[in-house]
């Protein structure tokens, strides 16, 4: 890899304010959307971009090759999954909230990673900065200003997501002989299959009258925060591999508080604002130590 240079960092930070932005165009499009309906229009919208790439570069898409079965699954766990859940929680809890929850996908990988693979085992220092990091979500639940008994399991429900991020990355693991965007543009497809029925029975998007500020948030969340975002880090990997590019895990719970602030007012309490250096800090030493 070639040592990065001002371009790189740039699009590094570029892509930790897209993914952060998703978190508040979500809060948006849930004041008109169903939360099936937005994780469906998300991999529907994410995975045109992706898929002209993937003509256009004239990689085969082998969605339904011989590992059509792997590809559904991860498209289920690493797509459908997560967004359902991340939509369905911020209907109730603050976007910045899902930010950092969201943020301790780092450290949940790290957990798996030593369970699931041979090199990745624990050592002082990761254990010091998954206890940190995990210690400053504890002491966000704590805070009874955001979160309480009325929207407690919804704040659940955004970590269960990030979980599935880990275990869908774990299962990538399968098929990573496979370039990226083959892999990328199989699973979009399959999540958008698997969507559907759902989509239809429970939801009915077809019966809506959307607000014009939900309908731009849930395209920009497909297009831009789904498609050009995984494009984007395909390019970073590309030139500067996973290292660099994981450092985007700093960035983006602090974006998402900055940005939710800025786009919705939500309210940054002290306890946000501490969990969020804690979750930082075990962040670093995770990555320190590997």
């Amino acid at each position: 890899m070639r040592q990065p240079k001002f371009i790189d960092y740039f699009l590094l930070i570029i892509l930790a304010l897209i993914w952060a932005s998703a978190f508040f165009n979500i809060k948006i499009a849930t004041y008109s959307f169903g939360p099936l309906t937005i994780a469906f229009l998300r991999v529907f919208f994410g995975a045109i971009p992706v898929l002209l790439l993937c003509y256009y570069k004239k990689i085969k898409i082998e969605a339904f090759s011989k590992d059509w079965h792997w590809f559904a699954m991860i498209g289920f766990i690493n797509l459908v999954a997560p967004f359902f859940l991340i939509a369905y929680g911020v209907q109730s809890v603050q976007s910045n909230l899902a930010a950092i929850l969201m943020s301790t996908t780092p450290l949940s990988s790290t957990v798996l990673a030593h369970f699931y693979t041979k090199n990745e085992k624990f050592n002082l220092i990761k254990t010091f900065g998954i206890l940190i990091g995990f210690s400053g979500i504890l002491y966000l639940f704590s805070d009874n200003l955001l979160i309480n008994e009325n929207n407690f399991l919804s704040a659940l429900l955004i970590l269960l997501g990030s979980t599935c991020y880990v275990i869908g990355g774990v299962l990538t693991l399968k098929i990573s002989e496979k370039r990226n965007e083959n892999v990328t543009g199989s699973i979009l497809i399959w999540a958008t299959i698997i969507l559907i029925p759902f989509v239809g029975i429970a939801e009915q998007p077809w019966e809506l009258s959307p607000r014009l500020d939900s309908t731009i948030s849930v395209i920009y969340l497909g297009f831009v925060s789904t498609g050009l975002a995984w494009l984007l880090r395909f390019k970073i990997l590309v030139n500067n591999g996973l290292i660099f590019q994981s450092q985007v895990s700093y960035l983006i719970p602090i974006f998402g508080i900055i940005l939710s602030y800025i786009f919705l007012k939500e309210l940054i309490t002290i306890k946000v604002f501490i969990s969020l250096i804690a979750v930082v800090i075990g962040i670093y030493f995770v990555k320190r130590a590997k």
